[in-house]
């Protein structure tokens, strides 16, 4: 009954010859008995029952309106995913999910049936039926098994790359002015070694009077960015920066069959570079809002984009790449998007972005520590009342048992409700390797991204520049310049011929085109910087 409506709970009848449902499971039931499409999360657990009558859902138009799925590791916030994911599929609705773990792979083949399945489904009243969904494969910069997920340094913007190379704000401003001058230069960054290639040229003799005008760039900054590029590509990093940049609408597609296509982003092989795969989710999530149309409420999203370990991008983080980070998730839902970011308590979330997330999902949490129990009473804060004791509840939850609230069809929030999950109809693990990399060969986007291009871009043109500007007789040219004043046509001859060398040469009209390209880009670039492709 994923799509179905679901009725209300039967008001003064027992569950399963139980006594009848207590005034306070009565208001609960009311609160989740939606008429229009939902999501089915689970069943109501109450004084240490699951009355499998109490279904506990998500309205589908309310899934824009963000949320967070929390909990302590092993306490099952995967497979809630992977359950969300399952039916927004099932209901045409395109899914992003972050596989940090490697372990969401398996949505794209049919769960296996076992005692543990069947139990789970019996006492939630679930109609368990194996399935697998359709599934893009996704890796960053091809590191792992997907296909290549890269971004120019242009689209990435200033705000971004600072903070995968941990700019301080000066930096960040600076390195801002860098790609500032490229812009209106048409110095398009592709790679790292076009933004090495300019910063290079700015603090030469002959770059450096061109940021005059605008604030100038200091050779120490300039050196902390070079060393920081430096260590950057030193681990193995340069492979994410380059062409062809992925298309974000990718992400918004659908199946022959109607169902939305699961978008899975392979991390295992980059775990260990926090700081670079949770700012590249960012920068998905923010291209999608630079280009997408607004399209106000709608009645189902666009897309839900789930956002792993949502920590590590806040982390660190400067109070500009914070406000950015508020004001996208703000102004996304208006794009059809919904975003749910994925943690282990709502305190690693800062609290404007916080406000935002109107669905919350809370697993169970551990008390064992000082820092433990704060944590514990700061979640419990961000709950409306509850008649549960939250504090007890949530170090006592299960496995697979989470605490709820949503927002209702008409936009208030739910009861809270504990409740026991559904169990995922995909598999609960990932897929063979050996079948994951047929999937990412036979996928019609493959061709699209597999193989990287390295096309003339911002080294190559300063590169021929330097090549022509050493060939070239500068020293001499004031001279012939003046003498030949007086020297009537020849001399007339000797300069057009000059113009017609350097307007015709491939430099020139190299950076000509890259000029017209790039009329427009510095004023749409977004908050976050990052620039608007023409597609």
């Amino acid at each position: 009954m994923t799509d179905s409506e679901a009725p209300p709970a039967k008001a003064p009848e027992g569950v399963s010859g139980a006594p009848a449902l207590p005034q306070p499971v009565l208001e609960i039931a009311s609160g989740y008995a939606f008429t229009g499409p939902a999501l089915d999360l689970g069943a109501l657990l109450w004084d240490g029952r699951c009355l499998p009558d109490v279904q506990i859902r998500i309205p589908l138009p309310m899934l824009n309106r963000h949320g967070l799925v929390a909990g302590a590791t092993g306490t099952g916030k995967t497979k809630t995913l992977q359950l969300i994911a399952e039916q927004l599929s099932a209901q045409g609705v395109p899914v992003f999910l972050a596989d940090v773990k490697g372990d969401v792979s398996g949505i794209s083949a049919p769960g296996q049936e076992n005692d543990k399945v069947r139990t789970r489904a019996g006492e939630v009243r679930q109609e368990w039926t194996p399935a697998g969904f359709p599934c893009e494969f996704y890796a960053l910069g091809g590191m792992g098994h997907g296909i290549p997920v890269r971004a120019t340094v242009t689209s990435f913007g200033p705000v971004l790359l600072s903070k995968v190379l941990q700019l301080n704000q000066t930096q960040e401003q600076s390195l801002g002015l860098i790609f500032h001058y490229a812009d209106q230069k048409g110095l398009e960054l592709v790679d790292l070694k076009d933004l090495r290639a300019v910063v290079t040229f700015l603090t030469s003799d002959e770059g450096k009077s061109e940021l005059k005008g605008i604030g100038g760039l200091s050779t120490a900054t300039a050196g902390v960015i070079l060393r920081s590029l430096t260590v950057f590509e030193a681990q193995g990093m340069s492979p994410f920066f380059g062409e062809p940049e992925f298309d974000t609408s990718e992400l918004s597609r659908v199946a022959g069959d109607g169902r939305g296509t699961v978008s899975v982003l392979e991390l295992p092989a980059v775990q260990d570079k926090p700081q670079l795969f949770s700012t590249f989710l960012m920068w998905l999530l923010a291209d999608l809002f630079h280009d997408l149309p607004e399209v106000g409420d709608v009645d189902r999203p666009k897309l839900v984009f789930f956002f792993d370990e949502a920590h590590l991008l806040f982390n660190d983080a400067s109070k500009a790449f914070l406000d950015a980070i508020t004001q996208t998730v703000r102004l996304i839902r208006s794009k059809g998007v919904g975003v749910f970011f994925v943690t282990q308590t709502p305190k690693d979330v800062p609290g404007d972005v916080l406000a935002q997330l109107g669905n919350r999902v809370q697993h169970a949490l551990r008390a064992f520590t000082p820092d433990d129990q704060k944590a514990l009473k700061s979640t419990v804060k961000t709950f409306p009342n509850s008649p549960y004791d939250l504090e007890e509840v949530l170090t006592a939850l299960g496995t697979g048992e989470a605490v709820v609230t949503v927002l209702s069809e008409k936009g208030a929030p739910t009861p809270v409700a504990a409740t026991r999950l559904r169990a995922p109809e995909s598999l609960m693990g990932p897929v063979d390797p050996a079948a994951l990399d047929r999937a990412v060969e036979q996928s019609p986007l493959y061709g699209r991204y597999a193989e990287a291009v390295d096309r003339e871009s911002a080294y190559e043109k300063l590169t021929a520049s330097e090549a022509e500007a050493a060939l070239s007789p500068a020293p001499a040219a004031p001279a012939e310049s003046a003498s030949s004043r007086g020297r009537g046509r020849k001399g007339d001859d000797q300069d057009s011929s000059v113009v017609e060398q350097v307007v015709g040469s491939g430099v020139f009209k190299s950076l000509a085109r890259s000029l017209g390209t790039q009329i427009g880009r510095e004023i749409t670039r977004s908050v976050f910087g990052t620039a608007r492709r023409r597609r």
